[in-house]
């Protein structure tokens, strides 16, 4: 059953600044790094179950591959929405003020 799938403008500006700033480490990092989050994107948007659930039943979180983020996105019935892709250090309760 296809899925719509919205990527909040502050999860965009996430990807955008972790895009940059990988870019300025060693050019093409970034592109890698993107690669790396649309192949978790894309597996989300096939399995959202079967990701981990952070809280209640709805807002679930995916590792990406290679780089220290996670993509935060709530599942709803034929839509999600990527609400945060954020770095794994960063304050664990940081993407709560999203929702």
């Amino acid at each position: 059953m296809p899925v719509s799938l919205i990527l909040t403008q502050k999860a965009q500006e996430d990807l955008d600044d972790a895009f940059q700033w990988y870019e300025e480490q060693e050019p093409g990092l970034g592109k890698e790094f993107i690669r790396c989050v649309d192949a978790k994107i894309a597996d989300l948007n096939l399995h959202p179950f079967h990701h981990s659930v952070v809280q209640s039943d709805q807002v679930r979180r995916v590792l990406v591959n290679r780089f220290p983020f996670s993509v935060y996105f709530v599942n709803e019935v034929r839509l999600i929405t990527i609400f945060a892709i954020l770095h794994q250090r960063r304050n664990p309760e940081y993407w709560k003020s999203r929702l």
